[in-house]
């Protein structure tokens, strides 16, 4: 027995259409994404400090606009968390704690929605943060919370530039510099992504100059990126 499939044609441009109206929302999402980090790493690595703050609000403006535009969709949830850490550095260090929250109560939700987000780049963040931010009552900071969400990341990503580095940078600050320069030469290695060209250029140069102080046996107790605002409010 045979059967024959009629497809009205007028379901048949609704499909069509419907296909490229998904395709065209998910260019439009992957360039919008693309933009958001290219003027990210921009303003972090090439802009002053004193002229920061105002750029991350747009750009926050952007990643929450872009949010709500695709609620089911990690990626705008990750930057925002990025950006609202990165900004942090920028403000007092009660509005930073805040901030600081926010961003990994917005990296948990990524997470949720795809474990994969960023090619485990929502793992590498939130890890960063768990073993830069002073620990409680202060903040959250919790050394075993970031060891196990850097593995995370590196199961996800093993050749991943930013999930070597970081933990690279995590077991420098525990004083295993033998094992640090093991994932510093990793993150020197690995091949710069396309899509975050700039970033990854300049975090493989981070990760050349942490891998020959390593070797110097310069142990580098600085916290560096994101929240060096909070070395002073940890003392007191």
């Amino acid at each position: 027995m045979s059967f024959v499939l009629y497809f009205p044609h007028e379901k048949l441009v609704f499909v069509v259409l419907l296909l490229l109206s998904t395709q065209c929302f998910a260019e439009s999402l992957k360039d919008s994404l693309k933009n958001i980090e290219a003027e990210w790493a921009s303003v972090y690595y090439s802009m002053p400090k004193s002229k920061q703050g105002p750029a991350y609000v747009q750009l926050l403006d952007k990643a929450a606009t872009l949010a709500r535009q695709y609620p089911n969709a990690a990626e705008p949830i990750f930057w925002q968390a990025v950006l609202k850490a990165t900004y942090a550095e920028q403000q007092d260090a009660f509005s930073a704690l805040g901030a600081i929250h926010e961003a990994r109560d917005l990296l948990i939700k990524a997470i949720k929605i795809n474990p994969k987000t960023m090619g485990g780049s929502a793992y590498v963040t939130l890890g960063t943060l768990y073993y830069m931010v002073p620990k409680w009552p202060i903040s959250f900071g919790d050394d075993d919370a970031a060891k196990q969400m850097l593995e995370a990341a590196l199961k996800i990503n093993p050749d991943g530039i930013d999930a070597n580095y970081f933990y690279g940078e995590f077991l420098l600050l525990h004083n295993k510099p033998n094992e640090a320069a093991l994932y510093f030469e990793r993150a020197t290695a690995a091949p710069a992504r396309t899509e975050q060209l700039y970033a990854d250029n300049q975090l493989k140069a981070e990760a050349k100059l942490a891998l020959k102080n390593t070797h110097e046996r310069k142990i580098n107790g600085e916290k560096g990126i994101f929240l060096s605002v909070f070395s002073s409010a940890s003392a007191k």
